[in-house]
């Protein structure tokens, strides 16, 4: 069942105020003229640069909700650049996955607001309606002049009922938006074009690379995980994502190839796996329904929420049935295969033409395709800085000026 299916029949116990929201935002959709088909061109580094250094931005508070486990070590580098710049960054994060433990484990300080409500629809709905409920009090008290996020439903709602400016950063076009979720704008990277985005063309912004190459830059391997986790220099170490099954994007093809992967590990002397389920739910059902994958230790699931580059730094290859893990992988330049089978996004395209990302569409595939083979650790990662955190950080301040968002301190602005 889709969202606006549900909505449909679920619409007379929805709260008068969201169906007068509902009423003007397809009144004003009808209005619009058609979206342009043609990717509107971004901005130009040098243009935004020049921009800036003309204007004053004003110092605002800025309200980032962490929703799901990436969003942590993407946002941390975006939150330093913003507190630089002379904004108030504030913070909110739901309990899901693994979303509060790394926020805490990376000293971010948030308020923790709701959970995950799991795959049936009417539960989704309902909450993402709770959870909206539940993030007022925290906005009253703060009273942000923007929303930020990569995909925060629920800030969504509320902000768009209440009147705040929201900015969605994404890097897939095929996921699904609720009702009343739109955002205002939308910044996405270079590879996408407007269609099926959520904001209209003329609020899309585009930055250069992929989101990964936000905080890819700053990676400093670890030297205790490969201890921690019991696996030794002699071993090939496959890293595991299974397929988010609770995802509206989830396609069950996508556990069929995971299912055959985790047999071929399993067979292969020398080999060991990290798997990485999505949460303690789909862990149990793994253990329960595999239990041949954990027998003599071949496969390894860590006990407390690991950095994910760390993890992948130690790996020799990745094979995920997500998007994020594959992405951070290429951004490494460690070999990856994606077992992902939903609509496949331009960023996953666009990697797998430039080699750095393999696409596995059928269990032969997984056999033939998947090379096994140990990789050179011994060599530094690339630090050098990327375009991408520059780009997000620039459109979130034109969008502040663009916006007129009030500065959080009267009377005080600051130019870029």
């Amino acid at each position: 069942m889709k969202a606006t299916d549900f909505y449909y029949q679920i619409e007379p116990v929805i709260p008068r105020r969201l169906q007068i929201y509902a009423k003007r935002a397809t009144a004003a959709a009808k209005s619009q003229e058609p979206p342009a088909t043609k990717k509107s061109k971004p901005l130009p580094p040098e243009g935004l640069l020049q921009r800036n250094l003309r204007s004053v931005t004003p110092g605002v508070k800025i309200w980032i909700d962490l929703d799901n486990t990436p969003h942590v070590p993407f946002f941390i580098p975006i939150i330093r650049e913003l507190e630089r710049r002379g904004h108030k960054v504030v913070l909110t994060a739901r309990d899901a996955f693994q979303v509060c433990d790394l926020a805490e484990e990376k000293g971010l300080s948030f308020l923790r607001v709701g959970r995950h409500y799991g795959k049936n629809p009417v539960m989704k709905i309902t909450g993402l309606i709770f959870r909206s409920l539940q993030l007022l009090p925290f906005y009253l008290r703060q009273r942000p002049g923007l929303s930020l996020s990569h995909g925060a439903r629920s800030q969504n709602l509320l902000s768009n009922l209440l009147g705040v400016p929201t900015v969605l950063i994404a890097d897939y076009e095929y996921a699904q938006t609720a009702p009343f979720t739109h955002p205002r704008w939308t910044i996405v990277p270079d590879a996408l074009s407007p269609e099926g985005l959520p904001s209209k063309a003329s609020h899309v912004r585009y930055y250069q690379g992929i989101k990964e190459d936000v905080y890819a830059p700053e990676f400093k391997p670890a030297s205790s995980l490969m201890e921690e986790l019991g696996l030794r220099e002699d071993e090939m170490i496959v890293t595991v994502r299974p397929p988010a099954n609770e995802a509206h994007y989830y396609n069950p093809e996508s556990d069929v190839l995971f299912v055959e992967l985790m047999s071929r590990v399993c067979q292969t002397p020398g080999v060991r796996a990290v798997l990485l389920p999505r949460n303690r739910q789909q862990e149990q059902s793994l253990r329960t329904k595999f239990p041949g994958w954990f027998e003599d230790a071949r496969t390894v699931i860590p006990t407390r929420a690991v950095d994910g580059l760390d993890l992948l730094w130690i790996s020799d290859l990745v094979v995920s049935g997500g998007g994020t893990m594959n992405r951070e992988a290429a951004a490494l330049g460690i070999p990856v295969y994606s077992i992902f089978r939903g609509k496949t996004g331009a960023v996953d395209l666009m990697l797998e033409r430039q080699g750095r990302l393999s696409m596995i569409r059928d269990k032969e595939e997984v056999w033939s395709k998947i090379l096994f083979a140990r990789r050179d650790k011994n060599r530094t990662p690339d630090n050098a800085p990327r375009a991408a955190l520059r780009d997000i950080v620039d459109h979130v301040e034109d969008i502040i000026r663009v916006e007129h968002v009030r500065p959080r301190d009267k009377g005080k602005a600051r130019r870029a």
